[in-house]
């Protein structure tokens, strides 16, 4: 089977309706594009594993199920192991080690990215503007975005070797041309209203 974002786009929607999820995933893929392209690796393949990487969280919302249970279903449909082994990897409960750059960025995409998306929608201009500082002063509030799991984020930066500020920097980056899609107000939609 060839492993298209098209593919993986078709697997996600079948099994994610929330709109929240959806948006997450869409998130971390356009993190995951990036850094393929800072990496020169395969884009298409980065971006597939990003929007499969919670595709089975609705039918398996619990730590003894997910990602685990979605493998099954992954092989299933065709997708070859490199893509079902960078899924099952993000999940820190399976302590399975993180032995190629897809898998440790796949990490340190997917933690942040919901956190920069959290800070997006608290901020009249969304991403727009969103500095690394204000990221990592949201960070050290534990009621903000609790969901997100602070070590992961600062465990995620150390496994690609990047500073936190430049992370940060990247992913913002990444996620500025989707703001529309993911529910953030822009400079101009700001202006607008």
């Amino acid at each position: 089977m060839e492993v298209t974002r098209e593919r993986a786009w078709e697997t996600l929607t079948t099994y994610t309706k929330s709109e929240a999820l959806l948006r997450h995933a869409l998130a971390v893929e356009a993190s995951m594009g990036w850094y393929a392209r800072h990496f020169g690796e395969d884009e298409e393949l980065w971006r597939t594993v990003a929007l499969l990487h919670d595709f089975d969280y609705e039918i398996h919302p619990t730590l003894d199920q997910h990602p685990q249970q979605g493998a099954p279903i992954l092989r299933e449909e065709g997708y070859p192991e490199e893509v079902i082994e960078a899924v099952l990897s993000h999940a820190e409960h399976l302590a399975m080690p993180r032995d190629t750059l897809l898998k440790r960025t796949l990490f340190a995409c997917d933690e942040l990215s919901g956190f920069v998306h959290a800070c997006g929608l608290v901020r009249p201009t969304g991403l727009d503007g969103l500095e690394p500082k204000s990221v990592k002063k949201k960070l050290k509030q534990p009621s903000f975005a609790a969901g997100v799991h602070r070590d992961e984020v600062y465990a995620g930066a150390e496994g690609l070797g990047i500073e936190l500020d430049d992370h940060i920097r990247n992913v913002v980056e990444a996620m500025q041309p989707i703001a529309g899609e993911l529910g953030l107000r822009t400079a101009e939609t700001a202006e607008a209203s």
